[in-house]
């Protein structure tokens, strides 16, 4: 076959796809570089595209993973711009992994009000340094981190936040 710009695009459209798979996938390898590769490879990809729900699509779309996005769907605003939800998605990233460090090493800290309170002012802490005023108030502020502890005091009560969460 000649080399030729369709031919190009081509080989650009592999190498992005494939980088978008190993790198925000965390596939280990895509040997996506040629015909006989990357067909197959291609029908899996549809199937698992297929067999994921809306949420796990909202999700990819995104660029967030399901929990990540359950924390951007607590602390987004309906008139944000483009700039403000960017900064709102890296906000959830941000709070998700700072979160799992904080309760990580705490046992069983749904029970403990110290630990709670803990947890609780830093989550505030975060949701107030984090989240762009405007559009949030300091009334907003307070009341995401409110949804936001609710949320992972049912997440970690129920087992999912430290087992199920990564």
């Amino acid at each position: 076959m000649a080399y030729t710009d369709i031919n190009s695009e081509d080989r650009l459209v592999q190498a992005t796809f494939a980088f978008h798979l190993e790198k925000v996938l965390g596939w280990e390898s895509v040997y996506a570089w040629n015909q006989e590769s990357f067909g197959p490879t291609f029908a899996r990809l549809l199937n698992i595209a297929n067999s994921l729900d809306a949420e796990q699509r909202r999700a990819v779309e995104l660029g967030l993973t399901e929990e990540q996005l359950a924390l951007f769907d607590l602390l987004r605003k309906e008139s944000l711009s483009g700039t403000e939800r960017e900064k709102i998605k890296q906000a959830s990233r941000d709070l998700l992994a700072e979160l799992q460090r904080l309760i990580a090493p705490l046992e069983q800290w749904t029970e403990k009000e110290q630990t709670q309170a803990e947890v609780e002012v830093f989550i505030l802490d975060h949701v107030y340094q984090s989240l762009p005023e405007p559009p949030y108030t300091a009334a907003d502020k307070k009341e995401v981190a409110e949804l936001v502890y609710r949320h992972i005091w049912q997440q970690s009560a129920s087992g999912l936040f430290s087992s199920g969460w990564k």
